[in-house]
């Protein structure tokens, strides 16, 4: 659990209050906020550094301003979310690659229950929702970010669609941060890492999307879109501080496994 101060920081660094009721509107504004705040990024895999899933991943998105993996945003909002005081679960989940799914434990998301609902929680998926979704409705729901549905498969998941595509399956039985750490290892290690083929940062905007890939920056807003290569390290610092708030010392130098053909789910749209 996360000490008042940590809550009060986070709170600040997704530009929101402390909600006066666990309900549905509440969830639905910290959602809102953490999507629009907390960039998807993969900057510390090239730089070779550890990765948490524990409470240290909240200082990496808290104290410097940064974002993370899925399972590193998702984690810490898990957190952030259990501190506050909802009655909230992990789960692990398998992403869908279009033909098959990806071993257990590829992905993580939150089910929050409250009000008689149940909601999931994901803010960690390149085009996750900007708000939760419902579960155990049969409605397409519409976001901001496409229309997103759910359907059980089975007796012990459900499967999540944007635009009735398949987007990945999570599971029924609860699990704790630490369960994965055996696929964080592999992330952080495996030549096969989609982590580690792809140096990006990304981060939705109110009417659009930023995408930061190696050097190529893209802009959308709206019906427009504007790509530009950054061409000087000076271009690079200045793109990651200005549309994603992230201060480094240089830019990061893409892995040796970085495949240059190969596309996050985000730059597929």
């Amino acid at each position: 659990m996360l000490d008042d101060k940590t809550v009060a920081a986070y709170l600040d660094r997704i530009g929101t209050q402390r909600p006066e009721r666990l309900d549905a509107e509440a969830l639905r504004r910290l959602h809102e906020r953490h999507s629009l705040s907390v960039p998807f990024e993969t900057i510390d895999y090239h730089l070779g550094k550890e990765i948490f899933v524990d409470e240290r991943v909240v200082t990496k998105i808290v104290d410097e301003h940064r974002g993370g993996g899925c399972g590193e945003i998702n984690t810490a909002f898990h957190y952030l979310l259990e501190s506050l005081g909802f009655d909230i679960t992990m789960h692990q989940g398998r992403v869908w690659l279009g033909r098959e799914f990806t071993p257990p434990y590829n992905h993580s998301v939150s089910v929050v229950r409250t009000g008689g609902q149940r909601w999931l929680v994901d803010v960690g998926l390149g085009r996750s929702s900007r708000y939760p979704l419902l579960l155990d409705s049969p409605e397409p729901q519409e976001d901001p970010h496409g229309t997103f549905s759910t359907q059980r498969a089975g007796e012990d998941a459900t499967d999540v669609f944007r635009a009735g595509v398949l987007q990945y399956r999570f599971y029924d039985e609860p699990i704790t941060a630490v369960d994965g750490l055996e696929v964080v290892w592999w992330y952080r290690t495996s030549p096969d890492s989609p982590f580690l083929q792809n140096l990006s940062c990304t981060l939705p905007t109110e009417n659009g999307r930023v995408v930061l890939r190696d050097n190529k920056l893209v802009v959308i807003d709206g019906d427009r879109r504007r790509v530009e290569r950054l061409t000087t390290d000076e271009a690079l610092l200045e793109a990651y501080e200005k549309y994603f708030g992230i201060r480094l010392d240089k830019p990061p130098t893409p892995s040796p496994h970085a495949n240059r053909s190969f596309r996050m789910s985000y730059e597929q749209d």
